[in-house]
């Protein structure tokens, strides 16, 4: 194993660590310390240094470009950095390299990389990552955790780049030791990470994502186990098993002894923490495979579960099942966003979860207890041979979906009345029904093939998650308004199990939905009562919509893009880059009314999260963009700098 380092500059130690904030405060101290911003993920900073009056003025203070970060430097890159003490720290690159960038200049201070040869071939999440981790003992020892695709374990000197010599094997730490296996299914190449590693106190929590799961070779596949390791040491402390073992809390959810072989449910979006008592909030995703579960009937717990720990121990507080043996593919995408809101006029410690389905379900971060009613609501059942549906799922009665949900008639596309004909033939061959329908065979006995569902497979919402105002209590939600046909076909001699999926698509035209706009929305939740507070696209129309369609532009409303904005939260505005497969544009919101206040070009399309922090008086605007071809950059925005 051939591990690389460059180191540019050395940068200066700080007498004393800044701690980190509290979960409900947002980014603090001017600094960017935890990826989603604080440990609740609130993607809010209090910053107000850019407002209204002169948010048109920012300007490109600097960029940064990961083209020499090979192979394959055009991989879009979703990381969003951390500042701590004047140095932003970053992935790039498909080999996922950390690198520490100057706050004030966009110049590289040091780079680390691993070349992990044919484990990076096989790696299911070969990508650049999501971002990295940061922990200090408050005197000098400060340290970067990150994740490699090959999935392993780095800690890293935050000033100089170098691995932590005490920490695993010479700074590294192989994540397929010490993890459960499946017989048949080889640990290397089955599990991975994009997301990064989280640290509560002194304990790195780490959790795993897998193949994409439409098609799967087998229904035997590794589980998704979420790990508490040491942070100075890299000691395996404790396991938590998604999938149960006999024994286990939950194991009786798993009929006919199909939680001794079933994979996945694990944890690909980024956990969440509460610094005051130590709990990890766990966003699991479904089981093997995405959408038929003939081969694990049951409730399946804890797969798209909300589930604490206590990070100290690995021990459950309290879990919530969000769906019981889900086959929809809507497995939990996001970071858990936790606030102290004042909800019905009482003071509450919520943590939110946001769905691809379209619901936020809200918890009492403490004991699960649910801020509203959730309903067990009869669903529609499978009629898939050897599938199993539970006949009930939870619906929250609040907050109000953020997302359209269910198909029907009535969402069809209607600009003109040929336009409805034509989105009438084209779903004639599809089954509609409410949300939770199942999927459904091509060639169904009464002659349809497939299911048409609202949210699609990829949401609703998604790793994109949401930015929560603390003061207001106003939760921002970029979410994507575009039907999946959930087709069913014989997995034959590429799957061991009945069914896979069949990929087949339902648009009206090329990148043209079948449903009523707006396709890519922005909506603002009122957390301290339920409500919604306004919606607005996503953006503007396309200008291919009314050339694809062949109708007049003027009869098109504003659609906004098939994509899913990219929020950022501060005192005085909200920012919304409209996503990766949106226009290089960064808006700016007023949080009151959703209007837009400016638009702000960029080099490229939003990809990574966009992130705020102060140096040396002035307020940066940071995210990743890229597409089209080109390098992977960050850029960074600031007002002009007047000295």
């Amino acid at each position: 194993m051939l591990v690389a380092i460059a180191t540019l500059g050395l940068l200066p130690r700080p007498a004393v660590a800044l701690p980190l904030p509290a979960v409900q405060q947002g980014a603090a101290d001017g600094e960017w310390r935890v990826y989603g911003g604080d440990p609740g993920h609130t993607r809010y900073a209090p910053l107000d240094q850019i407002d209204a009056s002169n948010v048109g003025d920012l300007e490109i203070a600097w960029q940064w470009t990961a083209r020499n970060y090979g192979p394959n430097p055009r991989l879009r890159s979703q990381t969003t950095p951390l500042m701590v003490d004047g140095v932003l720290y970053a992935t790039a690159g498909q080999r996922r390299a950390v690198v520490a960038i100057d706050a004030g200049t966009g110049e590289t201070l040091w780079m680390w990389q691993m070349d992990e040869g044919e484990r990076l071939r096989a790696a299911p999440r070969a990508n650049p990552g999501r971002g990295i981790a940061w922990w200090s003992d408050g005197a000098g020892d400060d340290r970067i955790l990150a994740l490699t695709p090959g999935y392993h374990l780095v800690a890293l000197d935050a000033h100089t780049g170098r691995p932590i010599e005490t920490f695993g094997g010479s700074g590294v730490l192989d994540l397929h030791e010490q993890h459960r296996v499946r017989d048949g299914v080889p640990i290397e190449g089955s599990i991975g990470a994009s997301s990064p590693p989280t640290v509560v106190g002194d304990v790195v929590v780490v959790g795993s994502a897998h193949h994409v799961g439409l098609r799967p070779p087998s229904m035997v596949n590794t589980p998704g186990d979420v790990r508490g390791y040491d942070v100075r040491t890299g000691e395996l402390l404790w396991t938590f098993r998604t999938v149960p073992e006999a024994g286990d809390e939950g194991y009786e959810t798993w009929l006919d002894g199909s939680a001794a072989y079933t994979g996945n449910a694990g944890v690909w979006a980024p956990i969440s923490f509460d610094p005051e008592t130590g709990y990890v909030y766990l966003p699991t995703e479904a089981a093997t495979g995405d959408y038929y579960g003939g081969h694990r009937h049951g409730e399946n717990l804890f797969s798209t579960s909300l589930v604490a720990l206590d990070s100290r121990t690995g021990e459950k507080v309290w879990h919530f099942q969000i769906i019981r043996h889900d086959i929809w593919d809507w497995d939990n995408p996001t970071a858990p966003i936790l606030a102290d809101v004042r909800v019905d006029g009482v003071e509450r410690k919520i943590v939110a979860q946001l769905t691809k389905q379209g619901f936020t379900y809200v918890f009492d971060r403490l004991t699960g207890e649910p801020i509203w009613p959730i309903e067990e609501t009869p669903v529609p059942q499978t009629d898939v041979p050897g599938e199993w549906t539970s006949p009930t799922q939870p619906i929250p009665t609040l907050p109000v979906p953020f997302e359209r949900q269910g198909f029907s008639a009535d969402d069809l596309i209607d600009f003109t009345p040929e336009i409805l004909e034509r989105a009438r033939e084209v779903a004639s061959t599809y089954r509609m029904g409410p949300v939770f329908s199942p999927p459904s065979l091509r060639d169904a006995p009464d002659g349809t093939n497939g299911t048409l569902s609202l949210p699609g497979t990829l949401g609703g919402a998604n790793w994109e998650g949401g930015a929560l105002d603390p003061e207001t209590g106003v939760l921002y939600v970029g979410s994507e308004t575009n039907p999946a046909v959930l087709q069913l076909v014989p997995g034959g001699e590429r799957s061991d199990m009945d069914y896979v999926f069949g990929f087949t698509r339902a648009d009206l035209a090329r990148g043209v939905p079948i449903v009523k706009p707006p396709w890519g929305r922005i909506t603002a939740l009122d957390l301290t009562d339920g409500s919604e507070a306004w919606m607005v696209p996503n953006g503007d129309t396309p200008d291919y919509v009314a050339e694809r369609l062949g109708i007049d532009p003027e009869l098109i409303p504003r659609t906004g893009k098939v994509s899913r904005a990219g929020l950022l939260v501060t005192r005085t505005l909200l920012f919304a880059g409209e996503g990766a497969s949106g226009d290089p544009i960064l808006r700016a919101l007023d949080k009151a009314t959703g209007e837009t206040i400016t638009e702000i070009a960029l080099p490229n399309a939003q990809v990574g999260l966009p992130m705020t922090y102060m140096h040396e008086g002035r307020q940066y605007v940071v995210l990743s963009v890229g597409g089209g071809g080109q390098a992977a950059e960050l850029v960074a925005f600031a007002l002009p700098d007047r000295n």
